[in-house]
């Protein structure tokens, strides 16, 4: 398995799907936003280029089987000896092209689609995002609000931090959790249109710790969530 189709997290059933989103995404903000991307390909390393040009200047980087420190990303971000660096560890010696910078990007992108998704009542992304366990959990949320005839306004103004804070392997499946902190404008408007709770003109900080699941053995590249809590 080739590493881009590896390192697509979740939440990205196909290529087509992405640009779908992420086109949806991008009609909220405010102009700050790039064209659809795959954020976990090496872009770097595949880029073509003039041999005539440019082949004095290329210097080759070894290959994989090749580096002398292939844990050297993930002592990075996970101290060495913690059980989060020993449980990225287990998840690379499982699946060797699982890179943990390149989780946290897509990390990244799915949570801001997830909420969204959650606050627009949109269940077909949900379902592609989510382990079948929370999603059965969030439909039957949005079914309840519907039924009480209440809708939810949101603008997602971005995440502030983002970090691993848990990781293991149980069998072939590959466990990261994450914390995260990210800015909402949030209001929740009753049948008739009053607020009953949220403020829309108010900036919150919204604290949550989320878990991620894939199969490494399963050949589809998404990651599902798994389990959601509110950090305190």
């Amino acid at each position: 398995m080739d590493s881009s189709n590896f390192v697509t997290l979740i939440f990205v059933v196909a290529a087509v799907f992405v640009f779908i989103q992420l086109r949806n995404v991008l009609g909220r903000r405010t102009g700050q936003e790039r064209p659809p991307f795959d954020p976990y390909s090496r872009q770097g390393e595949d880029v073509a280029r003039d041999d005539a040009g440019e082949a004095d200047n290329v210097i080759t980087l070894p290959g994989r089987g090749e580096n002398p420190e292939p844990y050297a990303d993930i002592d990075k971000m996970a101290k060495p000896g913690t059980e989060v660096n020993k449980g990225l560890r287990a998840i690379r010696d499982a699946a060797p092209e699982f890179h943990p910078g390149e989780f946290l990007a897509g990390a990244k992108m799915a949570y801001e689609m997830i909420v969204m998704a959650f606050a627009d009542g949109d269940r077909k992304t949900l379902r592609n995002l989510l382990s079948a366990d929370v999603y059965d959990g969030f439909a039957a949320a949005l079914d309840e609000r519907e039924a009480r005839g209440e809708t939810v306004q949101t603008n997602f103004v971005g995440i502030d931090t983002i970090d691993i804070v848990g990781a293991q392997m149980r069998d072939s499946e590959a466990h990261i959790t994450v914390s995260v902190v990210s800015q909402l404008v949030s209001a929740t408007r009753g049948k008739d249109g009053e607020i009953i709770e949220g403020d829309p003109e108010a900036v919150a900080e919204v604290k949550d710790v989320w878990t991620f699941m894939r199969d490494v053995r399963s050949e589809a590249p998404d990651w599902k969530l798994e389990a959601t809590e509110a950090d305190e």
